[in-house]
């Protein structure tokens, strides 16, 4: 169980970390936001020389401060309709800042921007934290369930996808009876370099957990499948697999440990955190606040992700 411990652990704590910087990011542009808003105490009126600006149709404002120095500002509206080209618009300042606000407090457009993606991103972080409950309760329910013996091979089979891992591990379990059924578990060092064979004993029905001859409880992923997958590519060696070290001959003696996925799933934040700024720079424009909060949000998704994937070596 060590393994798949750190895999959990490792998900968890990618999930709560990259939320929290997220939050923090936002939460603290949005708390700078609301200190200056009220700080605006002085109000003027300001005339909407251009609308429908950008995919959310905002507004720029020429409008003048009480030392006559006049300002030229692009806000973010509801009321679209309300203010368009040529419209008053009323502006709230401080006294000797640049710096304008709407000063309908109905208008908090650029405020709810800083803010709804917080609760945005809690409503996809929360659902990946408890992915990972509910596979530590369901592995804990299962492997409780009367066991039966089995004959195991292990077999790795490729997915094609850019999220997570491409990598999966499953067990064809055959029953003394001669029916046979594919559990895809989480990988598992004692899987590295398996016999064509393992005996093992199964608990449960719908989901399985496999116990090794040494103890070792498999952590399964999905239901129990009487066919094999047919979106995966298993590999023609099912105990084999390709890897530079293959190409070597060592002393005997020498253990071959696999290596660890964990640069992997730098490679795949490295990916989401360059999504995330693309993806940043096309929405919200060359602006720091939003370009970051892309791609922390990028390279937190896809590592959250990677990670719920159970990778393995």
């Amino acid at each position: 169980m060590t393994r798949p411990l750190r895999a959990g652990l490792l998900g968890i704590a990618v999930t709560l970390t990259g939320y929290a910087l997220f939050a923090a990011w936002l939460g603290l542009h949005a708390a700078s936001y609301v200190d200056a808003r009220d700080r605006a105490t002085a109000r003027t009126t300001g005339v909407v020389v251009e609308d429908g600006i950008g995919d959310d149709l905002d507004i720029r404002v020429r409008w003048t401060d009480a030392e006559h120095h006049t300002h030229v500002q692009r806000f973010g509206v509801y009321d679209t309709d309300r203010y368009s080209k040529g419209a008053d618009f009323p502006v709230a300042y401080a006294p000797g800042s640049r710096e304008g606000f709407p000063a309908d407090p109905d208008e908090t457009a650029e405020e709810d921007d800083l803010t709804a993606p917080i609760l945005l991103a809690a409503a996809s972080a929360l659902p990946v934290l408890l992915v990972w409950i509910r596979r530590a309760l369901r592995f804990r329910r299962t492997a409780r369930r009367p066991g039966r013996p089995m004959t195991a091979r292990v077999r790795a089979g490729t997915r094609r996808a850019l999220w997570r891992a491409s990598t999966a591990t499953w067990l064809q379990l055959t029953a003394p009876e001669g029916h046979e059924h594919w559990q895809r578990v989480m990988w598992h060092p004692a899987l590295h370099d398996p016999p064509a064979e393992i005996p093992v004993t199964v608990h449960g029905t719908g989901t399985v957990v496999a116990v090794l001859p040494d103890g070792t409880r498999l952590v399964p992923l999905g239901r129990l499948r009487e066919h094999p997958p047919a979106t995966v590519l298993f590999h023609d060696d099912e105990t084999v697999r390709a890897d530079l070290r293959d190409a070597f001959v060592l002393p005997p003696g020498i253990a071959v440990r696999p290596a660890p996925p964990w640069p992997e799933g730098a490679r795949r934040a490295a990916v989401g955190t360059a999504l995330g700024l693309v993806t940043g720079l096309l929405l919200t424009g060359p602006t720091l606040t939003g370009t970051v909060a892309f791609a922390l949000g990028g390279a937190t998704l896809f590592t959250s992700v990677w990670a719920l994937s159970a990778p393995q070596p």
